[in-house]
């Protein structure tokens, strides 16, 4: 049986900073998965495959076992909660889920179960209004959340942000933050007993690259 290791990469904004902690550790991923159409690159040499994935997939890749391990959005990990393992803040690609809404807009508090939120993230929505005791009515998107509130779709929205630039374009404001995320590393259960050695390796040199900072 093969010990090889597979490894899922989000595409998109974490991809470059994944494969450059990577080569930073003494892994390259080969070729430029950045210009490229694969979606499956070999190193022999270090008997790995890397996956290169929708970073919404990432996590049920890796939960289901077709990757080994895997580097994802926090965001992701809280929207999904996929049954896998999170050993490790991998510290880049830092941003936040927030609240938002028109710049004048009223307090964050006054949203009632009269105010629609649009969202990708339904779950980590429904959960943050949970917890305050406020029931609204959450309208999943896929994209452009920023166009809810304009259009009147919606009167909130609660979406990721980095820069705050997007918001700022469509004189939107961040009222609450929801939850804080970043690159974090994942693992699937099995392979952490069924492949322990070299997986607890992996982990160990990106633990000891990050503190270094």
């Amino acid at each position: 049986m093969r010990n090889t290791l597979t490894i899922a990469l989000s595409k998109g904004k974490l991809l470059s900073p994944a494969v450059e902690l990577l080569k930073r550790v003494g892994i390259s991923v080969p070729t430029q998965p950045v210009d490229s159409r694969s979606l499956i690159f070999e190193n022999d040499e270090r008997d790995m495959t890397f996956l290169i994935i929708r970073p919404t997939d990432v996590p049920t890749y890796v939960e289901h076992g077709s990757a080994d391990v895997g580097i994802a959005g926090k965001d992701v990990l809280l929207e999904q909660g996929s049954d896998v393992y999170e050993p490790l803040d991998l510290k880049f690609g830092p941003c936040k889920v927030v609240l938002a809404g028109p710049i004048n807009a009223g307090p964050a508090q006054e949203v009632r179960s009269s105010f629609r939120v649009a969202t990708k993230y339904p779950n980590i929505t429904e959960r943050y209004f949970s917890r305050k005791g406020e029931s609204v009515e959450v309208v999943k998107l896929y994209g452009s959340i920023e166009l809810a509130p304009v259009v009147g779709l919606a009167e909130r929205i609660v979406d990721l942000v980095s820069t705050g630039k997007t918001l700022q374009a469509h004189q939107l404001v961040a009222l609450e933050t929801v939850a804080e995320s970043s690159a974090r590393l994942i693992v699937n259960r099995a392979s952490l007993a069924l492949k322990h050695k070299r997986v607890l390796n992996l982990i160990n040199l990106l633990k000891d690259e990050v503190q270094r900072g």
